[in-house]
Formats: C-alpha cells, structure tokens, sequence
C-alpha cells in the first residue's frame, strides 16, 4: 500500500457533529472536508453503519475518507441510530428506520454549505447494503453508489441461509451485531448522557438470532430491503466490487445482469474486504477506481468509466490447498457485457464416479450407466469448508478437500489435455431420491492435482424441501425421484492440463450448515444427472496478463499502539473415546490504544461447534464476545454469549449479556426460546 501524503485538496475534520431526525433522534457524525468546500461546495459521500466512527472503524476510515476528500469531496461517516455516538436503539439489520434515517442523514448533507446538493454513497458489507438499499429509494441528491461486499438478495445470499439451508454464520454474525449492539457510547462525546444512553441500549437489546430464526423461508421479512425483488427501482450509477474468498461474489454479477443504470462490477481473489486492502492479494488501487466513479457520475468529468467494460475478474491459477493465501496467482479479465455472449454453457454427464464429456454419453461412447450410487455423510464432512465468507484471519479458507470426499460421492473428469476455464456460476441437476422427509445436498466443484490434492474452487447447497422455492417448502417424499437443481458460487477458475475437475456430493456440510434433522440415504441417478460449467474460451488476442489498475494507496493511518497482543486460532479437535468433533475459532484483537482520543479498546470473539458421530440433534454452535472500552478512570467491559442447540423439531437458543462499569456488573438478563424447525 502506497501512503499519500500531499493530496489534491487540503483537507479539515469535523472530529463530531450531530444530524438531527424527523422523530427528535440525534445520529452522530464525522467528516472529512476540503478546506475550498467553505467557498466552493463539493459533492458529500456518506459511509453509514453501525460500527463505532470513533474506534472500530477509525484505522480504516482514516485510511480512505481523507484520500477521498483530499481529491474534493466531502466525506462523512455517519453511526446508526443505537451504535457509535448516535442516539436511540438499534433492535435488527436494515429495518425501515434505519432506511428513513438515511434518507433524511443524505437531504441534511445536500444542504450544508460546503456541499453542492448532491451526494453518493459508499460501503463494505452493511455500508454496501445500506447504499444499494438507499439507492433503491431514489433520494433525489443521491447521484452515484460504490458498494463492496454486498447483496440484493438477503434472504438466499446472505449469512442466514443458502438454498435454504441454515448457516452457522447466521449465529457468529448474530454473535457480532449482539455485541456492537451492546456497547457504551463514548463520554468524551455524548458527556454525562452516555450513562443513560448504554442503559437504553442494554435495556431494548436482544439476540437477534430469534427472529432471523422465525424466518426459516422467504417471507416478507427477508424480501425487505432485498433490491434483487425490484432493481428497476436502482436509478443511480453504480460501482460494484467484491472478492471470490467472500460470501458476496454472487450478487455483483446480479447487480450487471438486472440493473438498467449505469454499472460496473470488479471482483478480485479477496475476502470479506475493500480491494485496495484486499487479501489474498493482489489489492488493486481501489480507491483511484472510486475517485474516478465519483468524478464523472458527480462531477461530469469524461473520464471513459462509462465506456470500459461491464466486468473486471480476477481469473485465478490453480494453487495447492490452504487455509489462507496472501497471494492468489492469476491474471485481470475482462468481459464486455455480462452476463457474457462468450461464455459457453457446456454440460458433463455423471457416469460411474465420471464426470463424462457429451461424447462419452453417446451410443458409441466409452461409458453410459444408470446405476444408482448412494451416500449418507459423516457430520464431519464440512470440518474443512473454511468461513461462508472469509475474512482471511484467522485462516479460515478451505482446506484438502480429500478428507471431505471421503464421506462423498465423488464424480470426476479424466486428466484434462488442454486447459479449462471457468466464469461464473457452475450449475448441476440431480436426480435423487432420499429415504427421509427433510435432506439435503452439498455440491462442491475441486481442482484436482496429479499427486490428489483437492482444491475447493467453489460449492453450493439446497435444503431439497426447497427444491421448488424457498417460499413454500415441500417434504420429500420419501424413496421418489425428484429433480433439483443446485446453483454454485460464482467463480474465475482456470484448471490446468495435467489436473482433473471433480464434483462432489454430501448429504452434511457442517459446521458450514446446519445439519438437517435426522440422518437419511441419498440416492443419486446419474444418468439424469448433469454438471453445468460457465466454460470461458481465451478470446483470441487477450493479453496474458492484463494490468487495468493502479497500485493501491490510502491516506496515511492514525496512530494507534498495541497493549496485549492479538491472538487467532483455528482448530479442529476430534475425541475419539467420545466421537465428539469440533472446530473452534478464536478472534482476539488484544488491546488497541487509539492515541488521538486516549481510548484502549478490546473486542475477542470465540466460536465453537461440535456434534457426536452420527447424531444429527447433537449439533451445536455457541458465539462468546467480550467487548473492553477505557480512558482513565472510565472503565467498561460488556459480554455477550449466544448458544444454539437443537432438537428434530425445534431450534433453542440461549443467551447471556452481562454489562461492567468499573468491574462492577449494571446489568445483566438471559434469554431461552425454543423456535419450531420449518422443514429445516
């Protein structure tokens, strides 16, 4: 990363302001603004989300708002209501408040001084969300959006569910929003208010794993704020990016196919992160890209964004399997429109543990078999499926998937003689049949090394009681053959000659997913069974290795100093005189001391799942954070714990949240529900 010192525009900060609500609520704010914008108004781009301005958030705002404004824009960063600074409570993600707040947040914005009545805005993960979701309002100031690490679709493309399958991030992210949800405001801010303010917190919050669990299906809870229901509704230019190693991939190729404004999509070999801090690298200079969006959508500049191509993605090499790579080899792509007229849709039949080319499925070719094959998956397949969405720290990729098909049906081409590559979303209709009303089916795609070495490249899962909608889920029926179709992740793969392609089936994913209720025997047909692969031919005259971005830069960092040292683990332990097996994952970011406000500041976050053998209602997860802020004599801890368990019927959570004020406990509560399994 390249620090810039010397920016365009000199720039001032506004350390805390407040903006006032309709409803009497006050949200807090900081910016960033060029000292000209007193005489000469610039366009104002808003990040808004509920992770702490002043210190969670502060390393990487300061690294990116002053870059930005610092080439003439007025940069805010605004807490949700009932986090950071801000007033009230916050009680669910992406509610109509929430949405209504940033409405009347960006008409504030539009009518300062130093701003020239139009806005954008921009975000990773919730601040992605909270743009996208905006955007489809059309406030009239907002004029362009950059979103990273995103979706429109939150029901089946978030850390809830997949192919209506329970996530186990659907518990560590509840985990996450439990204790930002929780925390005290600062009282160098809000002075002797913050008190009353963290009490009001304490008292209105609540697990909200609950109600993501009451919603099992697609409901109207989930199609709120899901733009993927109507993108039409989008009106404003759009840059849109994300990273193969996250969870978030899937809904940059959604937002170019369905969106009618101007876009853009950029997806690199990262995890859940912005690109220009991308890892596994290569970062790119995202924030030139950003500059750029914003200059000609806001500011008019002909620029040619609006005439590069629809799709930039990171075509990746194959590599040997690991838990984290700080480089992913490959090289930048580059398609014109997508979804791409180049791309060939080309079907591989499933044969007897093949996968078999259309002409090995011909009368006259080497292999036609209709002979069933069966599984029943250990629950320690998925011990290795690495995080929905990585964040590549701890190392949390997958990892050998030859363990992993050892509990699988495994299905697999012959040593490719020329190289295949990939683009997009891999498909496979199956032809199944299971012995148990509720089941469900894990499809992994691996690149396959001459010495066995299996590589995940990408995966996908479907509850089958979902296998005609996620609205109105259906049992199996038992011993029947039914048609499903599962969609993978969509990826740049190129496997090399020498290798082999192989598709994988399970009937357990877990930790990954939550196990279904009992264990069951899946039966597949393959001779009416097919795997779909996106081929991408290397278009004549593409240049091997196209470089279309900057080297990356920020702003330079605020100054921080460490007071305990981090720690992160990632451990799979199996007891054998138990057949207990587990995966437990520690995220301790030590003590942090942000120097500019004198603050320490601590968060840990551990994670554990385990199961016994074959006993699919021993499945458990359990999400613990401690959360530590002090300055001085103020001294504040809180600790969140959320547990879930089930039964073949019924789901239980139980949940703990203890609050300190100099080691003395202010409050404390404790909650057990026990929500009714829907088909899950």
């Amino acid at each position: 990363m390249r620090v810039v010192e010397t920016l365009p525009y000199e720039i001032r900060t506004e350390e805390h302001f407040w903006i006032p609500m309709s409803d009497g609520v006050r949200l807090a704010g900081r910016a960033w603004l060029p000292v000209s914008s007193e005489i000469d108004p610039v366009p104002a781009v808003l990040e808004y989300i509920p992770y702490r301005r002043r210190d969670l958030t502060a390393v990487r705002d300061s690294m990116h708002h002053p870059y930005i404004a610092g080439h003439g824009y007025a940069c805010v960063r605004v807490d949700l209501r009932g986090t950071g600074d801000s007033e009230g409570v916050l009680t669910d993600e992406y509610l109509e408040r929430e949405q209504q707040d940033a409405e009347e947040v960006l008409a504030w914005l539009s009518e300062q001084p130093w701003c020239d009545g139009t806005t954008a805005m921009m975000g990773l993960s919730w601040g992605g969300f909270a743009a996208l979701q905006v955007a489809a309002r059309r406030p009239p100031s907002l004029g362009a959006i950059v979103i990273t690490s995103f979706t429109d679709d939150r029901y089946d493309d978030d850390f809830h569910y997949m192919g209506g399958c329970l996530l186990s991030d659907n518990l560590a992210e509840a985990g996450t929003t439990f204790a930002a949800g929780t925390c005290p405001p600062d009282p160098m801010t809000t002075g002797d208010r913050w008190r009353d303010m963290w009490l009001e917190r304490l008292e209105a919050n609540r697990p909200w794993v609950l109600e993501w669990l009451r919603h099992q299906r697609r409901d109207a809870y989930w199609r709120h704020a899901s733009v993927g229901e109507d993108p039409e509704r989008v009106e404003c230019p759009v840059l849109a990016a994300s990273g193969w190693a996250d969870g978030y991939s899937n809904a940059v190729l959604r937002v170019l196919e369905n969106l009618r404004v101007p876009r853009r999509g950029l997806i690199g070999p990262w995890s859940h992160r912005y690109p220009h801090m991308g890892r596994p690298g290569p970062a790119i200079g995202y924030l030139q890209e950003v500059i750029r969006w914003l200059d000609h959508w806001l500011k008019g500049v002909e620029n040619g964004v609006d005439e590069g191509p629809s799709l930039w993605a990171w075509m990746q090499d194959s590599v040997r399997p690991a838990t984290s790579y700080e480089e992913r080899p490959g090289r930048w792509v580059r398609e014109d429109r997508w979804p791409s007229p180049g791309i060939e849709r080309t079907g591989l039949g499933l044969g007897a543990y093949r996968l078999l080319t259309p002409d090995e499925l011909t009368p006259n070719g080497n292999e036609v078999t209709g002979e069933p094959l069966s599984v029943s998956s250990p629950l320690t397949v998925g011990q290795f499926a690495g995080k929905w969405a990585s964040y590549n720290a701890p190392p949390d990729l997958p990892y050998d998937q030859r363990e992993e098909d050892g509990g699988s049906l495994v299905f697999e081409t012959a040593v490719l003689r020329e190289p295949v590559e990939i683009l997009g979303a891999a498909e496979v209709e199956l032809e199944v049949s299971v012995d148990e009303p509720v089941a469900m089916v894990a499809v992994r795609l691996c690149d396959v090394a001459p010495d066995g070495a299996a590589t995940r490249v990408t995966y996908g899962l479907l509850n089958l009681t979902h296998r005609n909608g996620h609205a109105e889920p259906e049992p199996m029926p038992p011993g029947e053959r039914q048609r499903v179709r599962v969609v993978l992740n969509g990826v740049a793969q190129a496997f090399p000659a020498g290798h082999r392609i192989r598709l994988s089936v399970s009937t357990s994913y877990w930790p990954l997913a939550w196990p279904p209720p009992r264990p069951f025997l899946l039966t597949v047909h393959p001779e009416n069974s097919t795997l779909t692969l996106p081929v991408r031919p290397v278009p004549p005259g593409e240049e091997p290795d196209p470089r279309p971005f900057e080297e990356p830069e920020s702003a330079p960092e605020i100054t921080t100093s460490r007071h305990e040292t981090p720690e992160h683990s990632w451990s799979v332990h199996r007891d054998m005189v138990e057949t207990r097996s587990s995966l437990e994952i520690v995220k301790d970011g030590g003590i942090l001391h942000f120097d500019d406000i004198d603050l320490d500041v601590g968060r840990r976050a551990y994670e554990h799942y385990e199961s016994v053998a074959g006993d699919f209602t021993s499945a458990k997860g359990e999400s613990t954070w401690t959360m530590r802020f002090a300055r001085g004599d103020w001294r504040t801890r809180t600790e969140t714990h959320t547990s879930l368990e089930c039964t073949e019927t019924a789901f239980r959570v139980h949940a703990t949240l203890d609050a300190y004020e100099d080691e003395k406990r202010i409050f404390s509560r404790q909650w057990t529900e026990t929500i009714p399994r829907d088909l899950l």
